[in-house]
């Protein structure tokens, strides 16, 4: 092994670096986690015991050579690239000025805010980093629930004496924290960024946009939900929308209940997007269970109460009929400029 790092330093030491270009081919060449110098270092295992602190302080050096020729070679072409002076043609026209735009996403948070608030609905926002007692604890969350894993959450710390602390994977404890410090009656929403640890794709990422919706007080009941629903549907989606309510479960809601509206493509014939089925889910809804009532100081015998959430960033796939929510993003002027105000 101490041949092959040595004929390695000889090339390193010999390769010419002229430009960015051969630059970049000496990184791709030695540096890269799939280079020849980490081919080196996974062969180490290989050596025998009593020679690998030999060896790893030579393998080390060779690195440390391989990173000091691409310090010397950044900071050559920066020096070259700051004395030269910019191109300029006098004989351009002037750059008009060009408008800025909302972003959609933005657009569409800002419209079901307007719906909402007409309906008597506050506003509260909270910590997007959160504690395992507010993002599960608290919302009757049992201890082996599989959205505490760490395939669903991204977790900062673990086992620490105050709890885990968690980038929040809804705004639920946005809802849990206006329980603990307000009385009923309670009507608010809580718009915000979520994260979860899931495959990015056409259809899901791993930080998106959710609006919640928590109303407390006395005799409040599903018809009521349904109706703040439906209203807020015809407002956002157009007034012939059709809407759908499938049985569903979440730890924090009971009964609960899922939202489909047909499908934005086909009119609900069915298509790709909709997997044939001709509706398209937009939030998860049902009556605040009482063992949340109870964990944050209500009393469920005096008061009741329905929340609902849903996904901003798939609402405004569906009003804009964008068939990838990764375009929401990438930051591509020449998606964003269609959203001009």
């Amino acid at each position: 092994m101490e041949t092959s790092i040595q004929q390695l330093q000889q090339e390193i030491d010999g390769y010419e670096i002229r430009n960015p270009k051969e630059l970049e081919a000496f990184k791709l060449e030695f540096t890269v986690r799939k280079g020849k110098i980490a081919g080196l270092f996974s062969q180490l295992k290989t050596v025998d015991p009593a020679d690998r602190p030999r060896m790893g302080q030579l393998l080390n050096s060779l690195k440390l050579s391989a990173e000091a020729r691409v310090a010397d070679a950044e900071a050559r072409f920066a020096e070259d690239t700051a004395g030269a002076a910019p191109a300029l043609d006098l004989s351009l026209p002037g750059r008009r000025s060009f408008l800025g735009s909302e972003h959609p996403v933005q657009k569409v948070l800002g419209d079901m805010k307007r719906i909402f608030t007409a309906m008597g609905f506050g506003i509260a926002t909270g910590p997007e980093l959160e504690l395992d007692e507010y993002n599960f604890d608290r919302l009757n969350f049992p201890p082996n629930h599989p959205a505490r894993d760490m395939q669903d959450t991204f977790f900062i710390t673990r086992g620490q004496p105050e709890g885990d602390v968690l980038l929040r994977t809804h705004t639920s404890p946005v809802q849990v924290r206006v329980m603990l410090d307000q009385k009923p009656p309670i009507r608010v929403i809580c718009p915000g960024k979520v994260y979860r640890n899931e495959a990015i794709s056409a259809r899901s990422y791993c930080v998106f946009h959710q609006l919640e919706g928590l109303y407390i007080d006395k005799n409040v009941s599903f018809a009521d939900l349904k109706a703040t629903i439906y209203s807020f549907a015809r407002q956002m989606f157009g007034s012939d929308v059709k809407l759908r309510f499938r049985p569903s479960f979440f730890p924090f809601t009971e009964p609960s209940a899922e939202v489909d509206v047909t499908c934005y493509l086909c009119g609900g014939k069915g298509c790709r997007v909709c997997k044939k089925s001709g509706w398209l889910e937009i939030m998860g809804c049902g009556m605040v269970h009482p063992n949340v009532m109870k964990h944050c100081g209500i009393d469920p015998e005096e008061w009741t109460g329905y929340a609902f959430g849903m996904g901003v960033d798939r609402t405004a796939l569906l009003r804009y009929k964008i068939d990838d929510i990764r375009l929401f993003f990438e930051n591509d002027v020449r998606m964003l400029s269609q959203f001009m105000a």
